[in-house]
């Protein structure tokens, strides 16, 4: 009568140290793979060291790159990227013959600061940039934004208008929509679950579908042979991928937010996108803004995608040029 319960309670040890060592494995996986991936940030972050200068401002430190001379210009990058996007894509050099071009890591992107105790809403980061400015002897710039760094442009003309010359968006989000990227590409910003996730498997799902998500900003373009350069190990560190997936969870409530106070933007606004972006819809976004802001000027590019500054440089320093002289 005994034995059955004697090989029950033996399956059930058996079964207990098999889980055990399933578990004892998956930690050691994730241990590995953190290993690998804190090896890789440091590689990423010695083969593109700070090239640029810092200013701090209550204590972040915010890098910035600077060239050129005459009137200032501004450059905020998108989310997930850093200010190498910009250089990367010509523009700033085109600039740089007649503006003095500053080029900024937005908190948590590049060599920037994201304080955790902090939410990096546009507003927040246009207070930081506004101090910056000021400590850096900016005055009155054009202020060009792409992609989520228009949010912050946008912020930055609404809370401190008589700073901003003029603004510059490319390929923004303006109005809030359904997005499923964002119940997507969120998860590591959670505390804690975020936290494991940047370091052992975000990474890793980054770096396998980076060829999906270029063609994907660059669509339905080519990306262009320079993009090659870009350091994409810098893009999947632990702490930018935080930076991104918080921006990302932000995108919808603070365009809910902003859209309360466009009318309130008396300043040159000029708005350029590709007809075809497949990351933002062209006719719901940049020409609706338009529609709100009848003294602003829409320039939309057919065949072109989100990555505008990459694939017209020369048009988006046209609007550059006409936003330089909007404004006395």
């Amino acid at each position: 009568m005994q034995a059955p319960v004697s090989r029950i309670q033996h399956d059930l040890r058996n079964a207990r140290r098999k889980d055990h060592r399933g578990a004892w494995l998956a930690a050691l996986a994730l241990g590995v793979s953190s290993l690998f991936i804190l090896r890789r940030a440091r590689e990423a972050e010695r083969a593109n060291p700070p090239r640029g200068n810092f200013v701090e401002i209550d204590g972040i430190k915010l890098h910035y790159r600077e060239r050129g001379q005459g009137q200032p210009l501004v450059l905020l990058h998108g989310n997930g990227t850093m200010l190498q996007d910009f250089e990367i894509s010509g523009l700033p050099a085109l600039a740089a013959s007649r503006y003095r071009v500053i080029i900024f890591d937005r908190p948590g992107f590049g060599h920037s600061d994201r304080p955790r105790g902090t939410i990096w809403n546009p507003r927040a980061q246009a207070e930081l940039l506004q101090k910056a400015f000021d400590r850096l002897g900016i005055v009155r710039p054009v202020v060009v934004g792409h992609s989520w760094g228009t949010q912050v442009a946008l912020a930055l003309a609404l809370d401190h208008a008589e700073s901003v010359r003029s603004l510059v968006l490319l390929s923004g989000y303006f109005f809030p929509t359904f997005r499923l990227d964002v119940f997507l590409l969120s998860p590591p910003a959670i505390p804690v679950i975020g936290d494991i996730m940047r370091y052992t498997v975000s990474p890793w799902i980054g770096r396998l579908i980076w060829p999906l998500i270029l063609k994907r900003v660059f669509g339905p373009s080519k990306m262009p042979a320079r993009f090659g350069a870009f350091p994409v190990w810098m893009a999947l560190r632990p702490s930018q991928l935080r930076a991104g997936a918080a921006e990302t969870a932000l995108m919808i409530p603070d365009a809910m937010t902003l859209q309360k106070r466009y009318a309130e933007l008396k300043m040159p606004v000029f708005i350029m996108a590709g007809a075809d972006d497949r990351m933002v819809k062209t006719q719901h976004q940049s020409a609706r803004l338009h529609d709100v802001l009848p003294h602003s000027e829409l320039r939309v590019v057919p065949g072109i995608g989100h990555m505008i500054h990459h694939l017209v440089p020369d048009q988006v320093m046209e609007m550059i040029d006409a936003a330089g002289v909007a404004a006395p």
